[in-house]
Order: structure tokens, then C-alpha cells, then sequence
């Protein structure tokens, strides 16, 4: 009599399907987001909420909110200041001269907040001595450095940078140290089991499990670094220094313009703005998704 026992066949069928359902879970769909999506999801909303700014803006001026009209310029004004800098052809000087110094001292504070990080992070004794000095250091304003900068090194671009390292390399340190923080200890013992360890482990296992850490305080540490720069451009001024954002706004303050100090305002916040979304927003994502935290952008 032939034998009708199926499990053998069935059980082989339900592991089959289970693992067709994990290399289902395993497979991210990616697609090609179409570009109407895009512009609806990204690019109306801060259009719109810029346009919604400047009818408030405009609304203010026109009411005549403010007591004195000359405090609260018109969007005109300062767009008629715009175009007055761009066909004198100083615009791009005043851009120029602020990003390059604070690009070129973010890549200072890189250099010095990396390995500093490291340190801190893998030595204890090192971490017990300077990591508190390293947290108040990122909670000390950077204005304050402004001064003894000045006094150390004169009214020159060295001064410039000192006050950027110093208000972007505790915060790049400190986003490494909290990324390494959050690596599980799994990683550490594969690594070390794999013969990944000294400088291979940290280059292969420590850096890359820390990354998410170590982006967010390099987001940070660009913030820093260019808030660190426009105090500097504030307050210290010469003629060999050439003019920056901060410095065209503290020009707008000594002359009363206030469309000036507006225009100045507004190009601080673009720069800003656009830096973080050419390079540290890409970079995040990247990271991001290359964990599987993102699928789509």
C-alpha cells in the first residue's frame, strides 16, 4: 500500500515560503520618485513658506507696525539692496570671503575634532580628563573667544580660524564620541575576532559603526563654525580682513541701512542653509540609508 504521508514534502514547501518571505523583507524597492512628487514634497513647501514670510513682511511694513518706518525696511528695499551690491559686483565678494574662511576652518576643526574624538572616546583616562572640558567648551558661546582671539593674534585671519576651531571642534569630538558610544559591543568582539584591531579596527569597525553619531556632530559643528565666524566678522574689523557677511551687517549698523542689515541677515541664513543641503543633508542620507533607515529621500 503506498504510503500517503505528505510532511516531509510539506515541510519542505513552508521553509521554501518562509525563506522567500525573509529575502521579501531583505529586498528594498527601490524607485525612481517621479519628479512631480518631488517638486509637490520638497520644493512647494519652503517656496510656499517663504512667499507666506514675505506677505507677513510686507503686511508689517504696510500697516505700519513699527514706530519708526525706517527700522522695518520693505522687501523692496532690501531687494533693490540685492541688486545694487550685484552690479557693483561686491556680492559675491561679501559671499566669497565668509564662506571660503568658514569652509577652510570647518576642515581645520575636522582634522583636529576627529582624532580628538577617537581619543576621548577609546581612552578612558582621557576621557575622564578632558571630555567635561570638551562638553562646556561646546556650551561656551563663541562670541566670548572673540576678544582674547584678538588680543593673541591680531586683527588677521588667523584670529578667524582660532575662533572656528574653537567653536566647531568640541562638537565634531563630541558627535564621534557619542557615535562610538552606540556601537553595540557585538561589532568590537567580531572585530577583534576577525583580527581588526589598533588602528585596522578602528578604521574598519569603529569609524563606520559610528557614523550616524559622528555625521550629526559634524552637522552641528558647521553650525557652530559658521555662528563662531560671523562673531568674528562682527566685531573684529580691518581693512586687510576684506568684507564678509558679518561685516556687511555690522556696516549696515554704523551707516543706520537698515536694508543693509537685512540683506546681510538674509545671505547669513542662505549660506547656512544652502551648505547643509549640498553637503551634510546628502552625506546623512547616504549613511542613513546605507543601515536601512531610509529607503526613500
Amino acid at each position: 500500500m503506498a504510503s500517503t504521508d505528505t510532511t516531509p514534502a510539506r515541510d519542505g514547501n513552508d521553509l521554501a515560503g518562509l525563506e522567500a518571505g525573509l529575502d521579501a523583507l531583505d529586498t528594498v524597492q527601490v524607485r525612481r520618485t517621479p519628479l512631480r512628487d518631488t517638486l509637490v514634497r520638497k520644493v512647494l513647501p519652503p517656496v510656499l513658506a517663504v512667499l507666506l514670510v514675505l506677505a507677513l513682511w510686507q503686511l508689517l511694513v504696510t500697516s505700519g507696525a513699527a514706530d519708526d518706518p525706517s527700522k522695518l525696511p520693505a522687501p523692496s528695499d532690501v531687494w533693490a539692496e540685492l541688486r545694487t551690491a550685484w552690479l557693483q559686483g561686491t556680492l559675491h565678494e561679501y559671499i566669497w570671503t565668509s564662506v571660503s574662511r568658514g569652509l577652510l576652518g570647518f576642515l581645520m576643526a575636522l582634522a583636529i575634532g576627529t582624532p580628538l574624538g577617537l581619543l576621548v572616546a577609546r581612552v578612558r583616562f582621557v576621557r575622564a580628563a578632558i571630555g567635561p572640558v570638551l562638553s562646556g567648551l561646546q556650551s561656551l558661546p563663541s562670541v566670548a573667544w572673540v576678544p582674547p582671539a584678538v588680543i593673541w593674534l591680531g586683527l588677521n585671519n588667523q584670529m578667524m580660524y582660532a575662533v572656528i576651531l574653537l567653536g566647531a571642534v568640541p562638537s565634531i569630538a563630541n558627535g564621534l564620541v557619542a557615535g562610538v558610544d552606540q556601537i553595540p559591543p557585538l561589532y568590537l568582539r567580531a572585530g577583534r575576532t576577525l583580527g581588526a584591531t589598533g588602528l585596522k579596527g578602528t578604521w574598519h569597525i569603529v569609524l563606520p559603526a559610528a557614523l550616524p553619531g559622528y555625521v550629526a556632530g559634524l552637522k552641528q559643528g558647521w553650525a557652530f563654525a559658521w555662528r563662531s565666524l560671523m562673531a568674528a566678522e562682527i566685531i573684529a574689523s580691518s581693512p586687510d580682513l576684506g568684507v564678509g557677511l558679518g561685516q556687511l551687517l555690522e556696516n549696515g549698523r554704523n551707516n543706520s541701512s537698515m536694508s543693509m542689515v537685512f540683506l546681510a541677515i538674509l545671505l547669513i541664513l542662505v549660506v547656512g542653509i544652502a551648505i547643509d543641503l549640498l553637503i551634510f543633508s546628502p552625506l546623512e542620507r547616504r549613511v542613513l540609508r546605507g543601515r536601512g533607515l531610509l529607503v526613500r529621500s
